[in-house]
């Protein structure tokens, strides 16, 4: 019992075999400062069960009554009970031993070693190194009765040592875990360590490897496993429901061209290009950038040849390496007078906007290939036009462009069917952007979905055979304006 801290903020006391604290500790118990909740424990905390505290508490209480002990197996990667309520530790015996709410299962074996981490009092943790080993030791249980994770879970935890510390730091964990096993007699442990490895690192056969994440780096093609959580949560929300029809009035090529031609000053608009209407008129008409805005014009342009030709825009991918080539050079097309931006090229450095973190620029191809398995299971046009988007929009795997091009792909399905295309005015940019931050960051599909609905619903009402009175009808509609001046009128034909 620490004499400096009051009983009341100590929620776990203990036992002591000093006989003036036991005495003081009967005291308190007499008068009801304290209560029992296991063997050498006590707590002053009334108002909690027992097992809450307990495991709450747990990790002090191993520290305490167990001197040495070394937290190991799975709950050295788990850091918590199973859900079994168990936890697994390395100790001078073997043993079960149950408290409220969670059961200690002591197994013998050697201490801490150099490397292992002291955690809590005398308690240590197994290193990394040593966790992966003991975790693949045989075990009689299944389940969260098991001292060992799964092997596809330990195939997870390679593959995100590797996406975080690549191939070199997944080498030096090798070479550790090599002198691990050495000095505590684990070498049959270590080399299934060393399979997986060499597997995950295609330097031996990948059919050893049981999960996906792995299996697909060992194949060329790691992917953001979380993104495609994602993916998939945005798939079955498209799924729920059918999506109205909406023929495009404005196939004809002149009016197809006058759509085009804002489609383009808008996307661009949305990412920090601006112009004046007539500014940007100029440039597509005489295909002549303005003075000293070189690189700006041309992405108009790249943008406005790609969403103004409709044999391009009836083009979409039947199979990922489609869906690679034709982001590649249409990105090629936009962005072709950025030449630092590597127009056509997938990132080779990562990027982020405010605190969103986009793929990591390793994970891009892979990403993309797992993400296409979700869009080809899409029949209905607005629900892959959606997930398209936010697919290539979330992945991000250019350095700049990636909001024009996954706004492309999104308009390429629909003018392959027949359907209006979907313009995002600057008056709606912002609900545009912050219902793709809330799917990203909340896992929330039904807003994003809503949002494109009613950018579609304007679209339609939008005629384009004359281009001044398109401009008219969109400068009614506030489509001009920014968020914080007005809202977006729809206004029928």
């Amino acid at each position: 019992m620490e004499n400096n801290i009051p009983i009341h903020l100590q929620e776990v006391i203990f036992a002591s075999s000093d006989t003036a604290i036991s005495r003081q500790l009967g005291k308190l118990e007499e008068t009801g400062q304290i209560k029992k909740i296991a063997p050498r424990i006590y707590t002053s905390n009334f108002n909690e069960p027992e097992d809450v505290i307990i495991r709450r508490n747990i990790f002090t209480i191993l520290g305490k009554l167990y001197p040495g002990a070394v937290l190991s197996h799975r709950s050295a990667l788990e850091f918590k009970p199973t859900t079994a309520n168990q936890i697994f530790v390395t100790y001078t015996y073997t043993k079960k031993i149950e408290l409220p709410g969670i059961t200690i299962r002591f197994m013998e074996g050697l201490p801490a070693t150099e490397g292992d981490n002291p955690f809590s009092g005398e308690l240590f943790v197994s290193q990394q190194e040593r966790a992966f080993l003991e975790n693949l030791q045989s075990s009689r249980q299944i389940g969260p009765t098991s001292k060992t994770i799964t092997l596809l879970e330990i195939e997870n935890k390679l593959e995100q040592i590797v996406q975080v510390k690549g191939e070199e730091g997944l080498n030096q964990f090798r070479d550790k875990a090599r002198e691990i096993a050495n000095k505590l007699g684990m070498q049959t442990e270590f080399d299934k360590l060393n399979k997986l490895i060499s597997a995950l690192l295609t330097t031996k056969p990948s059919k050893i490897l049981t999960s996906p994440l792995a299996v697909a780096r060992a194949l060329g093609n790691p992917y953001d496993k979380h993104r495609i959580e994602l993916f998939e949560k945005l798939f079955i929300e498209l799924q729920q429901q059918p999506y109205k029809e909406s023929q495009d009035k404005n196939k004809e090529t002149n009016a197809f061209r006058n759509f085009a031609f804002f489609e383009a000053y808008f996307s661009n608009y949305i990412e920090g290009t601006i112009f004046e209407i007539e500014e940007a008129k100029s440039i597509i008409q005489t295909e002549t950038p303005i003075p000293n805005r070189y690189e700006d014009s041309h992405d108009i342009l790249g943008t406005y040849r790609l969403v103004s030709n409709q044999t391009e825009m009836s083009t979409t991918p039947s199979n990922p390496d489609e869906l690679l080539n034709i982001l590649q050079y249409r990105h090629q097309i936009l962005l072709g007078a950025r030449t630092s931006k590597k127009p056509g090229q997938f990132k080779d450095k990562n990027n982020r906007a405010g605190e969103t973190h986009f793929v990591d620029h390793t994970l891009v191809r892979g990403t993309l290939i797992k993400g296409f398995d979700y869009y080809q299971a899409l029949q209905e046009p607005f629900a892959k036009a959606a997930y398209i988007m936010f697919m290539i929009s979330e992945i991000h795997p250019f350095l700049d462009g990636n909001g024009r091009i996954a706004r492309v792909m999104m308009n390429a399905e629909l003018v392959k069917v027949n359907q209006t295309r979907i313009i995002i005015p600057t008056v709606y940019r912002d609900d545009y952007l912050g219902a793709l931050r809330r799917l990203t960051r909340n896992d929330d599909p039904a807003v994003y979905i809503k949002m494109l609905q009613r950018a579609q619903e304007f679209s339609t009402s939008l005629l384009a055979n004359d281009m001044q009175t398109l401009e008219n009808h969109l400068t009614l509609s506030n489509a001009f304006k920014e968020h914080d001046e007005a809202k977006l009128k729809i206004i029928p034909l």
